[in-house]
C-alpha cells in the first residue's frame, strides 16, 4: 500500500518554478518533465525506503529520487505512512536548504 504523498511549500514552488522557466522555451517539454517528477515522487510513495538516503542529511528517513539534473528529496513517516516531499532541487544549483 503505497504512503501518502504531503507537500512541503518549498517544493510546490521549486516545481513551479522549474516548469514555468522550461515552459518559456518549451511547453511541452516542461508539461512532460512535471508528469515525470510526478512520476518519480509516485514511486517514492510506493517504495519509500528504496531510495538514497540524502548525503548531506545522514538520516535514514530522508530519502532522495534522481530525475536527470532534479533532486526530489523527501522525508518518510513510517508511523502515519507518509512522505512529505521536501524539495525538488537542480543539481546545478548546489546543495538544497532541506529544513
Amino acid at each position: 500500500m503505497a504512503f501518502t504523498i504531503k507537500w512541503a511549500e518549498s517544493a510546490y514552488e521549486d516545481l513551479k518554478e522549474i516548469v514555468q522557466y522550461i515552459a518559456l522555451d518549451n511547453p511541452d517539454a516542461a508539461a512532460k518533465l512535471a508528469d515525470r517528477i510526478i512520476y518519480h515522487i509516485d514511486l517514492a510513495s510506493e517504495y519509500p525506503f528504496s531510495n538514497r538516503v540524502v548525503p548531506e542529511k545522514g538520516e535514514d528517513l530522508i530519502r532522495e529520487t534522481i530525475l536527470n539534473l532534479y533532486r526530489i528529496i523527501y522525508s518518510i513517516d513510517n508511523s502515519l505512512k507518509t512522505i512529505h516531499v521536501l524539495r525538488i532541487w537542480n543539481s546545478y544549483r548546489g546543495i538544497p536548504v532541506i529544513e
